[in-house]
């Protein structure tokens, strides 16, 4: 029996988590790699080696998103249910403009996937991964999507927010149809007129 909505959303949730905890490790690792590196200028002693370096930075951020991009439209569009269901006192004012970000962020990041997937597909047939050909192409579109990247893990946390608020907020008042009050007892008089 495949999983049930409410089930699968908290698995989502949990490899965003994961998102998040890798974009900040790698980009502390890239930090300490970029303070080791570079001159007081912030120009790097080896041009070269730092550009390569910059590159795997890229390629892992694209890998570690990897793990939510199938599921991100889900993501937000529960989260976006779930937003309508607050209550007003329990909405962050921020949220409504996080969701936006990270709606246009994905979008950003599909075209950039497209992108990549018909330049793969125009790519002569000797040029496979580890070719310099197929990796520069490939660096691009890693390049390219760093800046949606952040933006997924620095609005990201959105969503973790918005959930932990639907799981804490009062239950939604439900309409149920009237329920008839009983008939009111008859009284002694007519009881005792009926018997005569």
């Amino acid at each position: 029996m495949p999983p049930s909505p409410h089930e699968i959303h908290p698995q989502r949730l949990e490899q965003l988590a994961v998102f998040l905890r890798e974009r900040d490790q790698i980009l502390s690792d890239w930090d300490a790699y970029h303070e080791q590196h570079t001159d007081l200028d912030d120009w790097p002693y080896d041009p070269p080696s730092y550009i390569e370096r910059a590159g795997h930075r890229d390629a892992a951020m694209w890998k570690a998103f990897n793990r939510v991009r199938p599921s991100a439209r889900e993501l937000l569009a529960t989260a976006g249910m779930q937003l309508q269901r607050l209550p007003a006192k329990s909405i962050q004012p921020r949220w409504v403009w996080q969701l936006g970000v990270l709606h246009s962020a994905l979008d950003h990041l599909a075209a950039l996937q497209e992108e990549w997937l018909a330049t793969r597909d125009s790519l002569p047939p000797s040029a496979r991964p580890g070719t310099m050909l197929y990796d520069g192409e490939r660096a691009v579109r890693n390049t390219e999507a760093m800046h949606y990247l952040d933006e997924w893990a620095s609005a990201g946390e959105a969503l973790l927010e918005i959930h932990r608020a639907a799981l804490w907020a009062p239950p939604a008042l439900t309409a149920t149809a009237p329920v008839r009050a009983p008939a009111p007892p008859a009284s002694t008089d007519r009881i005792t007129k009926a018997r005569r």
